[in-house]
C-alpha cells in the first residue's frame, strides 16, 4: 500500500489546471443508462471513482472506451438491473443507477452504497421519492429491491432536506415517467444543473434549473448525449486552501469563480488576496502576513460546502485567533481532527462544532498521520505543506478517489512530495 510523503515548508507559486468534478461526472455517467447509442462525455476525470462507475456499468450490459478526458459509453444493450455489494461497497455514489435502471427496466436490485466513514448516508429520499412515482420498494439483506409495472407515474416529491444525489436520482428517473413530477426543496449545486443540461440535450423536458423547484415533464424516450463535465469547484478550492496555508501565490485555470462563493468571502476574510475572473482564480498569501480566524457553517449550496470544511480546518489552525466550525451535514466529519492534533493542532469538538485555537504559521509540525476519508485526507495534505518537516500520509487510497495527478500538480506548484511504499 502506497503512503504520500511531503517535506512542508515550501511556499507554492504557479498555476494548477482544474479537472472535471467528480460530483458531475457520477451523475453523467450513469444518466448514459436512460438512452440507447453512443454517449459522448467530455472533461470526465480519471480516478478511483469514476473507474468504480464504469465498471458497475459495465456488469449491467454496457460498454464504453477512454480517450484522454473523453468518455463513449453504449448503453443499448443494457441487459441487467442488478448493482453487487463488491462494485456499490465503495462508493455511495453507485445508488445513482436506481433511478435510471427503474425508468428504462422497470425494476432495479441495488446494494446499500459505501464510501466515505463519514457517518449515516440514508438514501430513505431516495425510496420515499420512488415511491411516490408508483415504485414498489423493499429493503432485504442490504439491497434495495424496486420495481413497477409499467411506466413510472408523475407526481410530487418533497424533500425534507435538500438532498443531492436524492435529487439526482430523482430528476433521472421523472425524465422518461408519465406525466409531469415537481421536486420541491431540491438541492441546487452546480452538478445538479450539469446533469440537468445533459438531460435537455437528450429530449427530457425539464424546468428550473438552478432553483429549489425542478418540474419535469415525461417524454416516452431520450437520445444519446454529448455534454462536458464541469469543473470541479471541491478540487479548486483544495488547492486555493492550500497555497493560502503554505503561502505563495497561484493561479487556478479551467476553473468557474461563481461555483465558489462562500469559500471565496471566506478566504479574503482570513485576509488573503483572491481575484476571479472567466475561468480562472488567482489567490496570494504571504507568509508574513498572519491569517485572521473565521468561522464557518456548513450548508447546502451556495452556502459554504461540506466537503470543503476539513481543508479549511486545517487552515485556522494557522490563524493568530479561534475559530468556530459548525458541521450541520454530515455527523461524523470531523475524524481528520484526531490526525490534524497528531501534527500539534488545538482543535476541541462539541458535538458538531468544533473550536479551533489558531496556532500561528508555523504553528505545526510535521508526523505520520492517517487519511480516513476523501477529504480529511485533503486537510492532512494542507497541514503537511503548512507544516516544518515531513509529513506521512498512509491510506492515500481516499485521495485518489477525488484528486486528479495530485502528485504532479502539487510538484508543479513547488511542493516537495512523493508517493512510496509503505
Amino acid at each position: 500500500m502506497e503512503k504520500l510523503v511531503i517535506e512542508g515548508g515550501r511556499e507554492l507559486h504557479g498555476q494548477v489546471r482544474i479537472s472535471g468534478a467528480k460530483n458531475a461526472a457520477l451523475p453523467l455517467i450513469t444518466a448514459t443508462l436512460l438512452a440507447k447509442g453512443v454517449h459522448v462525455l467530455r472533461n470526465v476525470p480519471d480516478l478511483r471513482d469514476t473507474r468504480t462507475i464504469l465498471r458497475l456499468l459495465e456488469s449491467l450490459g454496457v460498454t464504453w472506451e477512454r480517450q484522454g478526458h473523453t468518455l463513449r459509453i453504449d448503453a443499448t444493450d443494457l441487459n441487467c438491473s442488478e448493482a453487487s455489494y463488491e462494485l456499490v461497497k465503495t462508493m455511495r455514489a453507485s445508488v445513482l443507477v436506481l433511478g435510471p435502471l427503474l425508468a428504462r427496466l422497470g425494476r432495479a436490485r441495488v446494494s446499500l452504497p459505501g464510501g466515505c466513514a463519514i457517518g449515516a448516508r440514508p438514501i430513505n429520499f431516495h425510496i420515499l421519492g420512488f415511491e411516490q412515482l408508483g415504485v414498489t420498494c423493499r429493503l432485504e439483506h442490504g439491497y434495495v429491491d424496486a420495481e413497477i409495472d409499467g411506466r413510472l407515474q408523475g407526481n410530487t416529491v418533497y424533500f425534507d432536506i435538500p438532498s443531492v444525489t436524492g435529487t439526482e436520482n430523482l430528476l433521472m428517473a421523472a425524465t422518461l415517467a408519465q406525466g409531469t413530477t415537481l421536486i420541491k426543496n431540491a438541492a441546487r449545486e452546480p452538478e445538479i444543473g450539469n446533469l440537468v443540461d445533459m438531460l435537455i440535450g437528450m429530449g427530457a423536458e425539464i424546468e428550473g434549473r438552478g432553483t429549489d423547484l425542478l418540474t419535469i415533464h415525461g417524454v416516452e424516450e431520450l437520445q444519446a448525449a454529448d455534454t462536458a463535465v464541469i469543473p470541479d469547484r471541491i478540487e479548486t478550492g483544495t488547492y486555493l486552501i492550500a497555497v493560502a496555508a503554505a503561502g505563495g501565490e497561484a493561479t487556478m485555470t479551467h476553473c468557474n469563480p461563481g461555483h465558489l462563493p462562500a469559500l471565496l468571502e471566506k478566504l479574503r476574510a482570513v485576509g488573503l488576496e483572491v481575484s476571479g475572473q472567466d475561468d480562472e482564480i488567482t489567490i496570494r498569501a504571504l507568509r508574513q502576513r498572519p491569517l485572521k480566524g473565521v468561522d464557518i457553517k456548513t450548508m447546502p449550496y451556495p452556502g459554504y460546502p461540506t466537503d470543503l470544511q476539513a481543508q479549511f480546518m486545517a487552515l485556522m489552525t494557522l490563524s493568530n485567533q479561534t475559530a468556530v466550525v459548525n458541521e450541520t451535514i454530515f455527523e461524523n466529519r470531523f475524524m481528520h481532527v484526531a490526525e490534524l492534533k497528531r501534527m500539534g493542532a488545538d482543535i476541541r469538538i462539541d458535538g458538531h462544532t468544533a473550536v479551533v485555537a489558531g496556532l500561528g504559521r508555523g504553528g505545526l509540525t510535521g508526523a505520520p498521520v492517517m487519511a480516513t476519508d476523501l477529504r480529511a485526507s485533503s486537510s492532512l495534505v494542507i497541514a503537511g505543506l503548512a507544516a516544518s518537516g515531513r509529513t506521512e500520509i498512509s491510506r492515500i487510497y481516499h485521495l485518489e478517489r477525488g484528486y486528479e495527478n495530485l502528485v504532479s500538480k502539487l510538484s508543479g506548484l513547488g511542493a516537495r512530495v512523493w508517493k512510496t511504499q509503505e
